[in-house]
């Protein structure tokens, strides 16, 4: 008995193989079926050769639904059947950062689908404790736990409150999951998105009225105490510094393989903070999912393509280059 697994071989080539299904669960672990992975940015990356921290070759998928099969005895409050989200990020719990309740920066990461091989296959064994149990969302919104995260973490790096002036840029997955966070917390929100479509269902989404195709444009408005660059894209983050007000903070959530640089006498004279988000923590897993089963955030919009594994290969290149119309596609594994 085989299962299907897809490894990426390389950068731009996928493989479909035929592989051994994991054994029975160990000591504080879950045999899981995986029902749905989404793709992110991460993925995208690995797919065209530009992902920090990656080798080859790897299965990808770190933003899971999963369904437990067989939890090991002594693994409680798991039955099988039971829906799930997963925590992609395996920590140390040992390291200076775990032991400021920090582990979203532990020393010894690793990621499950980028350091570690992922969820692209049938079947997987996981800790319990990065799992956590989705008995209200639709199997297609859970892997958006783990995107929301990263929003949700930005913004407590941010500070932000209410009233506070605020400017995404980039319109993504990951600059809509900062804007869902935003929101919540109150704050006066602007976005900046050179691809129409993004932009548009942005605005449309959050009912925000400013709205930018550009760096340029958004420079002629007010500037923001709280910038957000989502992008991963060198040249805006470069530019970013130009949005933010006297005494802000700028944060870069997007991640790039490269060095930036900033004209030094434009951070001085604003006296600027600049933040690195990085990731997230189980407590902020734990209130995005509460969020989304409450329905204080909604993100039923935002899986606009739900592709059979079958063709996900096909498929990769156009979310590569950001298809119009795709906001956040999703791969179904069942």
């Amino acid at each position: 008995m085989t299962m299907d697994t897809v490894t990426l071989e390389q950068p731009g080539r996928f493989a479909h193989s035929g592989t051994t299904p994991p054994e029975a669960p160990g000591p504080g672990e879950v045999l899981v079926r995986v029902l749905m992975v989404g793709v992110c940015g991460t993925d995208l990356h690995a797919f065209e050769g530009t992902q920090p921290f990656f080798s080859y070759p790897r299965i990808l998928g770190h933003e899971l639904a999963v369904e437990v099969i067989e939890a090991r005895e002594g693994v409680e409050g798991f039955l099988s059947g039971d829906r799930c989200a997963v925590n992609p990020y395996m920590t140390c719990g040992s390291c200076a950062a775990c032991s400021r309740g920090r582990s979203n920066c532990c020393a010894k990461m690793c990621v499950i689908g980028v350091h570690t091989d992922g969820g692209m296959r049938e079947r997987i064994v996981l800790p319990a404790k990065q799992m956590y149990k989705c008995e209200k969302l639709p199997s297609v919104q859970i892997p958006l736990v783990e995107t929301l995260g990263v929003g949700i973490h930005a913004v407590g790096r941010s500070a932000a409150m209410a009233g506070d002036r605020a400017i995404v840029v980039g319109a993504g997955p990951i600059g809509l999951s900062v804007i869902e966070f935003l929101r919540l917390a109150g704050a006066d929100i602007g976005v900046v998105e050179k691809m129409p479509e993004r932009l548009e269902f942005a605005a449309r989404h959050n009912r925000l009225s400013r709205y930018y195709p550009s760096q340029n444009e958004a420079r002629q408005e007010e500037p923001s105490m709280l910038v957000f660059d989502c992008t991963g894209d060198r040249g805006s983050m470069e530019q970013s510094i130009q949005l933010l007000e006297q005494g802000g903070k700028l944060i870069f959530v997007g991640l790039i393989n490269d060095h930036i640089s900033l004209f030094d006498p434009d951070l001085h004279r604003r006296e600027a903070t600049i933040l690195a988000s990085r990731n997230s923590t189980p407590p902020e897993h734990h209130r995005v999912l509460d969020l989304m089963e409450s329905g204080k955030i909604d993100v039923s919009p935002w899986p606009t393509e739900c592709a059979p594994r079958s063709i996900m290969h096909e498929r990769f290149p156009a979310w590569l280059h950001r298809e119009a119309g795709i906001v956040k596609a999703v791969i179904d594994w069942t």
